[in-house]
């Protein structure tokens, strides 16, 4: 019937989208129509008077239009934004764990170098005097990792193998500790760090924030890869082609998984 033709031809006019979906849509709805019409035809109505009545009960054409444009704009404006809004997690939590992972080098690095220049304050002295204990702890002052500092003579370890018990069981010859920046919400760790030669042992505890770096890596990929199932489940759905195999080519292989889908898509 060329009039319910032309009216959900008018009703999809300026509807973008894709044209496959699109199509679907106006057949489902000129099924409903053609149906409708049969049964006001069988109830005694004219072909005209029942495809006025069946336009006029599923809505009008600029009401139905009004809906439809609606309907299709609100879809894919939820939709963007949801595949926007994973796009910025993945993109701040790559941010976030390259800036810690980039702090936690440098402080390794400058852990590396601080034992190393306490080690040459030592080098060739038998005993740690004043001026020593000032030059070394203006080192570990300079830091804002490193919690404490041991120091122990080994002239008295016979044996290399020995000097962790050594150090374990015996006082210091030289101790310094300082308070580091180290809130609850860093998750952080305090770990040893230790450099010895033949004379001296240097042995340090150092704040490391490897869990907060594990969280933040592990909460991100989580929430981004929800997000970008939602979006890529939306789309499987409005282009008529959503089954539990692509969710689960989704969730488990994300952007492989859609694009996997859109080539399957375009075979078709």
């Amino acid at each position: 019937m060329k009039q319910i033709d032309l009216f959900v031809n008018s009703v999809y006019q300026n509807v973008g989208g894709n044209k496959k979906e699109i199509q679907e849509l106006k057949d489902e709805m000129k099924s409903h129509l053609l149906e409708a019409v049969h049964e006001l035809k069988s109830e005694g109505k004219s072909e005209q008077e029942a495809i006025e009545l069946a336009i006029e009960r599923f809505g009008g054409e600029k009401e139905m239009r009004s809906v439809v444009g609606q309907l299709f704009k609100a879809q894919k404006t939820f939709a963007k934004w949801i595949l926007y809004l994973a796009i910025a997690i993945i993109l701040f939590t790559a941010s976030a764990f390259g800036y810690i992972w980039s702090m936690e080098e440098e402080n390794a690095s400058e852990n590396s170098i601080i034992a190393t220049q306490i080690s040459e304050i030592l080098n060739d002295k038998t005993n740690i005097t004043e001026g020593m204990k000032e030059e070394i702890s203006s080192l570990i002052k300079g830091t804002d990792q490193i919690s404490n500092l041991e120091i122990y003579k080994l002239s008295n370890v016979a044996n290399v193998n020995l000097v962790v018990d050594y150090v374990r069981d015996t006082k210091p010859d030289y101790r310094y500790e300082q308070k580091v920046w180290n809130p609850k919400w860093l998750q952080a760790d305090f770990f040893p760090y230790a450099n010895w030669d033949k004379e001296w042992y240097v042995g340090m505890e150092t704040r490391h924030i490897g869990d907060l770096m594990a969280i933040i890596l592990f909460s991100g990929v989580a929430i981004y890869g929800t997000l970008f199932t939602i979006w890529a489940t939306i789309n499987a759905y409005h282009h008529r082609r959503l089954n539990a195999g692509w969710v689960i080519a989704f969730v488990f292989f994300n952007v492989i998984g859609y694009l996997i889908y859109v080539l399957v898509g375009k075979r078709k």
